[in-house]
């Protein structure tokens, strides 16, 4: 059995208090290896919730200095930090919630260069990206390296989820099949962002990294769960595993491709 030391008694004292939880879960949480891409505005409620919850590693990959423009909902960031690089930012203020918690930052776009070496290191993976171009790649990247992960969009009022198990449950691909064209769907900067809505799902995808690591509750493998914050409304839609999906399907990927990148700055 794992042994705690006293500090991690007290820390951890309401997940030991969780049947589906306890000791066990806790143990499995300190020993995971998760990887947020995006420190915006979903990877900034994910990454404080995974620090505080315990998770062992906490990779963070982000190209993106931090803005004013940002603080509206990335609450990961202050004034203080405008300019610095958001994955420094984001490395202090975790570390701050949790110093036993180790954060290696990449300083850089996850693209099909990097991608498999990158995700390769981590158990889990969270999509809190902000363009199509990169939901697609950590997909494909997923797929061929069989990690599960959760994915996450945000528009406006409303939000969605869903995860991803390679080889049992839907892909995103099977979904969504590729991205949009180019223009098609407006930027979060062109139709906006209300800024709780990212706290909101991005609470939801932690859930799900954690449910995931413990292996408790049913995560939202081949469901899209969507909601609509102006009337406080959620739906899940059941999906299936296309046997014929271009990605995870009988004739799928056996590498990467780059796609076309249209970023809206989560």
């Amino acid at each position: 059995m794992y042994n705690f030391s006293q500090e991690q008694l007290r820390r951890y004292a309401r997940h030991f208090s969780l049947r589906e939880c306890g000791f066990k879960g806790q143990e499995k949480i300190l020993e995971s290896k998760v990887l947020v891409v995006g420190a915006g505005g979903l990877g900034s409620p994910v990454a404080y919730y995974l620090a505080a919850a315990g998770v062992g590693e906490i990779g963070i990959i982000d190209a993106d200095n931090v803005d004013l423009s940002n603080l509206q909902r990335q609450i990961l960031h202050s004034t203080a930090d405008l300019g610095i690089p958001k994955v420094e930012s984001a490395q202090k203020k975790l570390q701050a919630i949790n110093p036993d918690v180790t954060i290696t930052p990449f300083l850089s776009m996850l693209d099909s260069h990097n991608a498999l070496e990158i995700i390769s290191q981590f158990d889990v993976v969270v999509d809190g990206c902000d363009n199509f171009a990169s939901k697609f790649l950590i997909n494909d990247a997923c797929v061929l390296l069989n990690k599960p992960y959760s994915h996450g969009g945000i528009l406006r009022f409303s939000g969605q989820s869903m995860s991803v198990k390679p080889k049992e449950s839907a892909c995103y691909a099977c979904i969504f099949d590729s991205p949009p064209p180019q223009g098609s769907v407006p930027s979060c900067a062109e139709a906006g962002v209300f800024g709780s809505v990212a706290g909101i799902l991005g609470s939801i995808q932690a859930t799900e990294v954690l449910k995931i690591i413990t292996g408790i509750g049913e995560p939202l493998y081949n469901q899209l769960l969507s909601f609509d914050s102006l009337s406080m409304t959620f739906r899940k839609v059941k999906l299936k595993k296309n046997p014929q999906c271009r990605v995870c399907g009988e004739n799928g990927i056996t590498q990467l491709q780059s796609y076309a990148q249209q970023k809206c700055k989560l």
